[in-house]
């Protein structure tokens, strides 16, 4: 899940369109609360789904499967396409149908990392805990060279490193304070966090966020303009590699995501014609030097052997390669066919993203998601249910770039927002976005998503939407001895749910423990099958397979957002 790097932008991206769309007159009697008693699935059927999620689960195996041995699946790799394929193969021998792969893109080149070794050769030897970073050009062999602090906050100091960084290995980041743990890592929602998620207020009632103004925004934009000149400072410079303290987490943990291209900043204001290179496009590749992050202890250790006068040198070898081809990537789709002849052209969706970081075997983030959406639809297959609407599973992939396989999903079969507003703060006298609907807009009545970790499910996001609260208080109600029983109007940002509300969709995250996902796992090379809670696994798969069947067997849709 992006939440850490792009979720506030993302969430403000996304609900700009959303909150353009409540103005949008509500179509037909999906906009409308139910006339009817909610419809809640007999005693009998919701016993048999829970005891098939909770007796009889795969969602472990399944999940070890998918990180144990096909492993990291960072996206347009070999690695994701042959999870996309055994994810397809495998819900095809559970019974779904249509099981296929559909493609979306070109997103850009893929990257594999053939091998890897860093440690301090001079004055001795360091072993180093260490990543590359994905979409890094390799080292062309091993490299043994001196090490520089490049300890330069402003443009004077920076000017003092030229000449000296050719053929180096330049330590970008400062020293990160390390304290110790009294509290412990892991935790759940407790019931007065709960409780006050509850009571947040509709967010369409909320001001709407101002990031282009204000002293703090100005500082933020000054650091990124000099970061980037820092940047292409190295680059320019001929440094052989560039070397990153760990973001976060400590004893060994390394959070290590995509490399960073050396391009100058946006203009202010953004100019919506320019083109920003990302790592994955080839034509960045001469614009990116080899990277890797350290573990913060050993990171810290090495500013400080400097500063103490010590001449470091580091010995790295990084075997990374591109593939190139197409561009294309896929998400995997599979579906339990509907039943009911007035209905079952009618779609019910869920899903997570399979798509990962490359430290750990993404796990947490998101294994667990594809693991438990799979599940519940395994449960509901193996439990003989027959459900009214179509149940459709997708696995996305491109989500760490920025939900990508989602969105070019929901363009394809759902529509788009033309006109939508970008970045930074709306303009008043821009036009209104409009609705563009794709052939099956009518017919979603709902996409329940999971990509929280692996902690288990504690409610709904209702993402403003409150007339679903009647249906969700009812399904919720069975599993409240599972902690189950929190709803709440706030959005979530970050995932792929967002690509469904964005044009008006219902799209929905569940509310999950946090257990270690920000202090640990997320996007670090401990998010690994080892710190998967399989309690909170079942119960989450549990849990979404009865949501999902419930929406499936009701008379009428899921109710849309009323407009505002």
């Amino acid at each position: 899940m992006l939440r850490k790097f792009l979720g506030v932008i993302l969430l403000y991206a996304f609900l700009m369109p959303a909150v353009a769309l409540s103005q949008v007159p509500s179509v037909g009697t999906t906009s409308a609360a139910p006339a009817k008693a909610v419809y809640s699935a007999p005693k009998e059927v919701i016993d048999k789904i829970r005891d098939e999620g909770i007796n009889r689960s795969q969602v472990m195996q399944t999940l070890s499967y998918l990180t144990d041995v096909i492993g990291q699946r960072l996206t347009a790799s070999p690695s994701l396409l042959h999870a996309n394929e055994w994810t397809r193969d495998t819900m095809s021998k559970w019974g779904l149908q249509n099981a296929h792969l559909e493609a979306w893109g070109p997103f850009g080149r893929g990257w594999v990392l053939k091998s890897f070794a860093a440690q301090v050769s001079e004055p001795y030897a360091i072993p180093l805990i260490a990543y590359p970073k994905a979409w890094a050009p390799g080292t062309n062999g091993v490299i043994n060279a001196d090490v520089v602090y490049l300890d330069a906050k402003d443009d004077a100091a920076l000017e003092k490193y030229k000449g000296q960084l050719k053929g180096k290995i330049v330590l970008m980041s400062d020293l990160r304070s390390l304290k110790a743990d009294f509290t412990g890592i892991g935790k759940r929602n407790t019931e007065e966090e709960l409780t006050k998620m509850a009571a947040a207020p509709d967010p369409a009632t909320l001001p709407r966020p101002n990031f282009g103004g204000g002293p703090d925004a100005q500082a933020r934009r000054a650091a990124g303009v000099f970061a980037a000149k820092r940047l292409v400072f190295v680059l320019n410079e001929g440094a052989a590699m560039m070397v990153d303290n760990s973001r976060g987490g400590f004893g060994g943990t390394v959070f290590v995501q995509q490399a960073t291209v050396a391009q100058d900043p946006p203009s202010n204001p953004p100019d919506p014609n320019a083109k920003r290179l990302t790592p994955y496009m080839k034509e960045a590749e001469s614009k990116i030097l080899p990277q890797m992050v350290v573990a913060t202890e050993h990171y810290n250790r090495m500013i400080r052997m400097i500063q103490q006068g010590v001449k470091l040198k580091m010995m790295v070898n990084v075997d990374a390669q591109y593939v190139d081809g197409d561009g294309m990537v896929n998400n995997t789709v599979a579906e339990i066919p509907g039943t009911d002849p007035k209905l079952k052209d009618q779609i019910v969706m869920l899903g997570g993203h399979m798509d990962s970081w490359h430290g750990g075997t993404g796990a947490t983030d998101n294994g667990a998601g594809v693991a438990v959406a799979m599940e519940a639809a395994r449960i509901i297959q193996a439990s003989g249910l027959k459900p009214r609407r179509t149940i459709r599973v997708a696995l996305w992939s491109g989500e760490e770039e920025g939900l990508l396989g989602s969105r070019a999903y929901v363009k394809q079969h759902f529509g788009e927002m033309k006109g939508a507003p970008g970045f930074g703060p709306p303009d008043p006298n821009a036009p209104k976005p409009e609705l563009i609907k794709g052939a099956e807009y009518e017919k979603l009545s709902a996409y329940f998503n999971l990509d929280n970790g692996t902690g288990k499910v504690r409610g709904v996001y209702m993402q403003g939407n409150g007339a679903v609260r009647p249906y969700f208080e009812t399904w919720l109600t069975p599993f409240a001895d599972m902690d189950a029983k929190t709803l709440t109007m706030s959005n979530t940002g970050g995932t792929d749910h967002l690509s469904f509300d964005a044009i008006g969709l219902p799209g929905f995250q569940f509310i999950q423990d946090e257990i270690e996902y920000d202090t640990l796992t997320h996007h670090s090379n401990q998010d690994v099958y080892d710190r998967i809670q399989a309690d909170d696994m079942k119960q989450a798969a549990t849990i979404m397979a009865a949501f999902v069947y419930q929406t499936a067997m009701m008379d009428e849709m899921m109710p849309r957002k009323a407009a505002r």
